[in-house]
């Protein structure tokens, strides 16, 4: 069995992500840590941390990636009426900390969460650096859904969603969509399936196709920061990119 490559804190760098372990699946390294410069190398390879509090930093670069682009979203019959309905307002960059907290949160009374207080305050730091954001989803003038992710390039990485309101992370992920489509952003990584993401159109995608993809949108010339939603629905799908 292969062992688990250990990173360098002194020194920023990863293995291939093609190298990540069967077993299990994705893993590629241990350790380093979550300065901004890191986690920018990391996502810009393909690769993405993922842990709690019990283990040291993990990084992964699973096989297949699930991902989708702009023009792939299903938007059925009841979220397609959620969506023409006039009682929100969707925004980005607005309340970057409220959404990660947000996201952070248990799941279920007394349950865990992998977004630890380094990791919390080590996408705070990329926020403020202009390559994490965030979509937020207002009802009522209540913070009722979003989601974040990293951005370099023209290339979306979603992290994690949540919602106080049936269907708001929907919203937000329709609404993101459809922006980074208007923007020329072609793939917004995933990372892993579930059934959620699944009923929206996300798919997957073979790890070397998506590795060599991605190397060619990070260096594409990035939107600014901050970033301001232009996009709305008006009963159409995201444009294709």
């Amino acid at each position: 069995m292969r062992a688990l490559p250990w990173l360098d804190p002194d020194r920023i760098g990863f293995p291939p992500g093609e190298e990540a372990l069967e077993d299990p699946p994705g893993l590629l390294a241990a350790g380093g840590d979550l300065s901004p410069a890191r986690l920018e190398a990391a996502y810009a390879a393909g690769i993405f941390p993922w842990f709690d509090d019990s283990s040291p930093i993990l990084w992964w670069c699973p096989e297949p990636r699930a991902v989708i682009r702009p023009g792939e979203v299903h938007v059925g019959r009841t979220l397609r009426r959620r969506l023409a309905r006039a009682d929100y307002e969707v925004t980005m960059d607005r309340a970057f900390e409220a959404v990660i907290r947000a996201c952070a949160a248990p799941r279920q009374p007394g349950g865990g969460t992998w977004i630890t207080e380094d990791m919390l305050d080590a996408y705070l730091a990329l926020h403020a650096r202009g390559s994490a954001h965030s979509v937020e989803v207002w009802i009522d003038g209540r913070l009722a859904g979003g989601l974040y992710g990293v951005a370099l390039g023209r290339a979306f990485f979603g992290e994690s969603m949540f919602t106080r309101v049936t269907d708001a992370s929907k919203l937000a992920f329709v609404h993101l969509l459809g922006q980074l489509g208007a923007w020329g952003f072609p793939l917004v990584d995933c990372q892993m399936p579930n059934p959620h993401l699944d009923r929206l159109g996300v798919h997957e995608m073979p790890r070397r196709a998506f590795l060599t993809e991605i190397g060619e949108l990070v260096r594409l010339a990035p939107v600014p920061a901050p970033w301001e939603m232009r996009w709305c629905w008006r009963g159409r799908e995201p444009a294709p990119a």
